[in-house]
């Protein structure tokens, strides 16, 4: 009589299935979106306001002590757009969605600071050693994974961090333009009317370099990355029968934090 030896059947430890956990507060989301249309019409209000600004069509744009160093866009771009000499209406839009943006601003920082997500958003002690990590992740430079990260890497809590810094910067600076006498010493801190100018201006133009990098960011952290933003929810992998907890969502602490808290 023959016997056939059967193989023991292990359980399989790597087996994983999909949970969705929470990533984005409904407020942080609603604030996130409104920023996005608030931003883009004032981007495009305030060229309107600086081509119609422009003293000698020929100089150099964008004035700095004294002189005009440059133009931002040609003729030719400018009457495509329709920011040709359109002051009245480019000031309108900026001044209303200004106000927007404002109100928007304050809600988001008092919500911040009110809900503890500030912990979450303004960089740590690990941050700067993991935003360089993150950048040689994402150059391809660096191929070992990611640094240990709870809602946002070292790289997003700078790169956010300095962004919402330079929205207060924007909007003061907006404010030294607008009523440089009655506002004399905002105007006087940023070094005069046409130092503010600039100034505001170079703002505006890191907004566009930050909207195309995000928006580049998204697109290769994928579709899901992009949803978590919409639904506040975002799919993580956890091993079959195990319960949810705190280490499963984004929010938990990092493992090198639990290990150096004092206990």
């Amino acid at each position: 009589m023959s016997t056939t030896e059967q193989q023991p059947v292990w359980p399989v430890e790597d087996e994983t299935e999909k949970v969705a956990v929470l990533k984005h507060t409904r407020a942080s989301r609603w604030m996130h979106w409104i920023n996005f249309p608030l931003l883009t019409i004032m981007i495009y209000s305030g060229l309107r306001i600086y081509w119609a600004d422009l003293r000698d069509p020929f100089g150099f744009g964008v004035g700095l002590v004294g002189w005009h160093w440059f133009d931002f866009l040609p003729d030719v771009i400018n009457e495509e757009l329709s920011l040709d000499r359109k002051l009245a209406k480019g000031m309108a839009y900026h001044f209303t969605f200004g106000w927007l943006f404002v109100i928007n601003g304050v809600a988001y920082a008092l919500y911040t600071w009110r809900s503890g997500e500030w912990r979450q958003l303004l960089p740590d002690r690990y941050s700067a050693r993991d935003a360089v990590e993150v950048v040689k992740h994402d150059l391809f430079i660096r191929n070992k994974p990611l640094p240990p990260q709870a809602r946002y890497n070292g790289a997003q809590r700078w790169s956010y961090s300095i962004i919402i810094g330079l929205g207060g910067i924007a909007v003061l600076t907006g404010f030294a333009i607008y009523k440089p006498t009655q506002l004399n010493f905002l105007t006087t801190l940023f070094g005069g009317y046409e130092s503010s100018r600039t100034i505001h201006f170079a703002v505006t133009m890191a907004f566009i370099g930050f909207f195309v990098i995000h928006l580049l960011q998204v697109a290769r952290a994928g579709w899901g990355n992009f949803t978590s933003m919409v639904t506040g929810y975002q799919l993580v992998d956890r091993p079959v029968g195990r319960r949810t907890t705190d280490e499963d969502t984004p929010d938990a602490p990092r493992t090198d934090e639990l290990e150096n808290a004092d206990v």
